[in-house]
């Protein structure tokens, strides 16, 4: 087991990341900018360094800065979290030339992944269903012409470096196809510094589900279900749950299988999410594969009992997965609501000070955040605030748990979505679980859905 771990990341996931080590007697070193000095991962680890000045590119994504880190408090392993340099194969690569452990999957694995293109042609090589599109990256506008053509429109351009629904366009006529290769071209040079395209088959009103993996490094790998990710406004996601009204149990474990089957294929060994589109007549297609721990994960180890955090850890450190895929039970239903600091209806970021902080509490409910009364909500980072998770022994239950602490949950100083959740939480759509990714859209056009928004914010504790 490693003897001390640097965490290489802040809010949130750190302070999750030091609560998993602690528990494994594993001392943490805690990093941070000048902005975050005051930040609750550096008061709960064992130790902290600060490696920069507030602007990510100048201190949790600087790569000496953490390294050197690592050296002055001897640190053999660093933890990335997720974000900032956890999909970062060259930073892994490094860390392993330096003799410092990664936790987290093999460099050459991230690599493939982390590429989208070649992630799809490793998903096809390894079983994995494919919606249409190119075989590699767009060459030319007349090449993604020819294509759409034969593919029939609409069809969406995503970036081959892509993530976060940067880079990404939607076309549904040939005349609009070449500004929007360009232009999504364009986004994605300044967002990750390359422009590569491909083109696959648009899904009108699909349901994002993504199937959890876990994988040690002696070839033993299970699957902890499914997560639906559907409520999500511009490719963020907002709202999760486990397990999805979509799945019946034939599809999930279909699902599961050929997940476990792709990844025994390329090889994987750490925690990682395959992400799939479901059409609406229950077929599911391949999108993207995260080689991280996922900010949603407290649904699955709600669900399934499985610390995630945990378990990485101990895979990471050469220990052999104790679990096999008939230990692995699904019992009730659970629920996450990001809560970002941001307006609720134009969800525009709001930074400041927090004058009042509290929790929401009780049985099912649980809350992993790092911020508290008097915290300042930085602008350079995420505006992620918290993540509140609701449990149950069924769906209406957690339901009912979630606007519970919805209606506790204090945060004055900054705006935050939680009215958006509480308003989201009585769509019809919602609570009968027939939702797909564009029911944000929907609530947000509805009359309903804007009256009911307006009567969340008059709302608010």
């Amino acid at each position: 087991m490693f003897k001390k771990v640097l965490i290489a990341n802040r809010g949130e996931i750190a302070l999750r990341i030091i609560r998993a080590c602690r528990e494994l007697g594993i001392h943490t070193v805690a990093v941070h900018s000048t902005a975050d000095a005051s930040a609750l991962h550096v008061r709960f680890a064992d130790e902290a360094v600060c490696i920069g000045s507030p602007p990510s590119r100048e201190s949790y994504l600087h790569v000496p800065a953490l390294l050197s880190a690592a050296e002055i408090t001897q640190a053999d392993a660093i933890h990335p979290g997720y974000g900032f340099l956890s999909e970062n194969a060259d930073f892994a690569e490094i860390c392993k030339t330096c003799k410092i452990h990664f936790i987290g999957p093999k460099p050459e694995v991230i690599r493939l992944m982390g590429n989208k293109v070649h992630a799809r042609e490793a998903a096809k090589v390894s079983g994995l269903p494919l919606l249409p599109g190119s075989s590699g990256v767009i060459k030319n506008i007349e090449e993604a012409e020819q294509l759409a053509k034969q593919i029939g429109f609409p069809v969406i351009l995503k970036a081959s470096a892509g993530g976060g629904g940067r880079g990404m366009k939607i076309v549904r006529a040939p005349e609009a196809l070449s500004k929007a290769l360009a232009t999504a071209s364009a986004e994605a040079v300044a967002a990750f510094g390359n422009g590569d395209m491909y083109l696959e088959r648009y899904v009108e009103r699909p349901r994002h589900i993504e199937i959890q993996i876990v994988a040690d490094e002696h070839g033993n790998i299970v699957h902890l279900g499914e997560r639906e990710c559907s409520v999500q406004r511009r490719h963020q996601k907002l709202i999760e749950e486990s397990p999805s009204c979509a799945l019946s149990p034939k599809l999930r474990e279909k699902m599961g299988e050929v997940s476990v089957k792709a990844m025994r294929e390329i090889g994987y060994n750490s925690l990682g999410t395959i992400e799939y589109l479901l059409d609406e007549g229950g077929e599911f297609y391949f999108m993207e594969m995260n080689t991280r721990v996922q900010v949603e994960h407290p649904v699955t180890e709600q669900v399934t009992g499985v610390d995630l955090v945990k378990t990485q850890l101990l895979m990471s450190s050469g220990q052999k997965l104790k679990l096999t895929q008939k230990d692995v039970h699904f019992r009730g239903a659970a629920l996450e609501c990001r809560v970002n600091a941001e307006d609720a209806v134009t969800f525009a970021p709001s930074p400041g000070k927090i004058t009042a902080y509290s929790a929401p509490g009780g049985p099912g409910v649980r809350v992993d955040t790092a911020a508290y009364e008097n915290y300042t909500v930085l602008p350079y980072y995420d505006s992620l605030l918290a993540k509140l998770i609701a449990y149950g022994e069924d769906r209406p239950t957690t339901i009912a748990r979630m606007k519970r602490a919805l209606s506790e949950y204090v945060i004055r100083g900054v705006r935050t979505n939680i009215p958006f959740h509480r308003a989201a939480l009585l769509e019809e759509d919602f609570v009968a679980g027939r939702y797909d990714t564009r029911f944000v859209e929907r609530m947000q056009d509805s009359e309903l859905g804007i009256q009911r928004l307006k009567r969340a914010i008059e709302e608010m504790p």
